[in-house]
This record gives structure tokens, sequence and C-alpha cells, in this order.
């Protein structure tokens, strides 16, 4: 009998219901048994239970120890915190892993091949700050040796595993050197149990220009927290935005894969949006449990629609729907299992 696995799936607000349903598509084309177990956070958190992270759904991913979410609305500059943060945080989810590749037939850049590793618990994106006197706020940036040390670790074992080049620590020691520098130092550190990795250091504004001039210089980027979160976002531009990027969210003990791109109130209800970044952020999550030739499929499926350039959702420049999309990924997914 094949292996079910029990998944805790969080749809998420805005358009994340409507990009589900097509990955649930995926899934089945895929023949792999997933069991999803449904939870609510954030807007829907709030409708459901009055909770925007209730405990029953941290309860569920300690269950199941794996999730797969779709995008959750944090108000700006007001309302409740970001529950992506504080889901990183409760379950210690330390490794934020975003790999980034072009698609020949959409990508701006035709040679991206990176994978963003960023430190998820820490760091001024902690959002740990307060008002010291009206009109004066204070945000406080903590960085640790433990933290700085965990993630340049779980970088290195990455592109071990892969098979990846080269690792370089994105930076800003020129000016906060204490806190800058103790993440260099641990970098440093740890590189060297890894001499067949090259190891590269680049200040964080070089790097941004460097990646929009030559990306193919870049193999695994480690970060910090804030940083990560910038660069990533820059480096799913390259490739043709968030609507092609995956994401997964590490730790020890429990995994939480995501689509990165924001929850589109706008175009929710509408069936149009992209639902490819939560197929690809399922073929990581396939990949993380093992079924290594499902998951190759399911991302191979992505290349082949993408380079047919027969089904285009508006953001790809196409009319097409989120359901004729996930159609056709399933479809794809079909034949090449």
């Amino acid at each position: 009998m094949a292996k079910s696995y029990p998944v805790t799936l969080i749809e998420g607000d805005g358009i994340g219901p409507e990009i589900c349903a097509e990955m649930k598509k995926v899934v089945a084309a895929t023949g792999v048994k997933l069991q999803f177990f449904p939870a609510y956070a954030g807007q829907t958190g709030i409708e459901k239970f009055n909770d925007t992270l209730p405990d029953q759904t941290l309860k569920l991913i300690k269950k199941t120890r794996v999730a797969i979410k779709g995008p959750l609305m944090t108000p700006i500059a007001k309302g409740f915190g970001s529950i992506n943060v504080l889901l990183r945080k409760k379950l210690e989810l330390y490794a934020n892993v975003r790999p980034v590749l072009s698609f020949p037939a959409i990508s701006p850049y035709k040679d991206v091949d990176l994978v963003i590793m960023r430190e998820n618990t820490e760091d001024l994106y902690s959002g740990i700050e307060h008002e010291i006197a009206p009109g004066v706020v204070e945000s406080i940036k903590v960085i640790t040796r433990d933290a700085s040390t965990r993630i340049a670790k779980y970088a290195f074992e990455y592109a071990k595993r892969k098979k990846r080049k080269k690792v370089t620590a994105i930076h800003k020691a020129n000016i906060m050197k204490l806190s800058d520098g103790l993440f260099l130092d641990c970098a440093r550190q740890v590189s060297k149990s890894y001499p067949g990795i090259e190891y590269a250091e680049m200040i964080v504004d070089n790097a941004c220009m460097q990646l929009v001039t030559r990306p193919s210089q870049f193999d695994v980027l480690l970060l910090e927290n804030l940083y990560g979160d910038i660069v990533s976002d820059l480096c799913a531009g390259l490739v043709g935005g968030l609507g092609l990027v995956p994401g997964g969210n590490i730790g020890k003990k429990y995994a939480i894969f995501e689509s990165v791109h924001g929850s589109a109130p706008d175009i929710a209800g509408k069936g149009i949006a992209n639902p490819i970044a939560i197929v690809l952020t399922l073929a990581m999550m396939l990949d993380y449990l093992g079924e290594a030739k499902a998951s190759k499929a399911v991302h191979q499926a992505v290349v082949n629609v993408l380079k047919a350039k027969k089904v285009q959702t508006p953001d790809l420049g196409g009319k097409k729907t989120t359901a004729q999309m996930g159609d056709a990924l399933a479809k794809e997914v079909s034949k090449l299992i």
C-alpha cells in the first residue's frame, strides 16, 4: 500500500483558496497520497476562531509536522502582526529556503539558478520595537551566534546535498560591525568544515547590483532575516515575479511550505490568480517528504507548460484562468509520472 502523508493545509486569505484548489489537482496527478487537514490563520482565523493563530492550528501542525499554506494577509502599519513571522518563531522554523530558477520562455533573465538561504527567527525582521517617547520609535536588531551558526550550517549542508558549489554570505558588516560582523564570523567558521564548497562574502547593496547585472555568479546566498526577505523578492523579479517562486520554512521538527506572494485581495474570486508558486511549493514539499520522482515531475510540468505558452494567466501576459492553469499542470504531471 502506498504511504500516506498527513499534511496541515492552511489555504490562507484572498486568492489562497483558489490557488490551493489547483495545487490539489496536481497532487492527485502525482499519485502521492497526501492527507490534507484544514487549518486556519490570519483573517480566516479571526473569522472562524476570533484568533489570528488559533491553538488548534498550532497543535495540528505539530501533529502532522508538515504544512503547506497559501498567503496570509498582514495589515500595513496597523492591526495584527505577521502570522508568518509568528509561525516561524513558535515552531523554530529557522531556515527560509527559496529556490529561484529561470524559466527560459518567461523569465527576463535566462541564467538564474540560485537558492536564497535566509535566517528566519531574529534580526530586525522579528519586529521587536517600541515607542520610547512620543514620536520616537526604537527597533531592535538581535543577532546571535547560535542562530547565525545554525543557518550557516544549514546552507552548507544544503549546498553539499544538492551538489551546489558556492555559498555567498551577504552582509552590511562595514557599517554594523558587531551584529553583521558576528553573522560573518559564524559563516566563516562554518565554511572551514566544507572545503569542497567555495565561500565568498558580499555587501548587501553591492549584491543587489550584482544580482541584476550578472546573476549567474551566485549559487547559494546566505543572509540575515531582513536582507533575505528583500533580496529574495528581488531575485523573484529576475525570473518573472513572485508567482513563479516557491518557499519553505524548515526547522528541526517541523516544516511549513508556502507560496511567498501576497493574498492579492484585488483579484480574489476572479479566477485569474497564477497557481504556479503554490505548485512549485508543492514540489519542494514532495522533495522534503522523500518523494523525489513526484517532485521532479511537478517541476518539469511547470517548465513544459510555461515553455508551450498555450496556457498563461494574466500576470504572464495571457488570458487563461486559475483553473485552466491548474488543469494544464495536472495533465502534464500525469504524462510525466
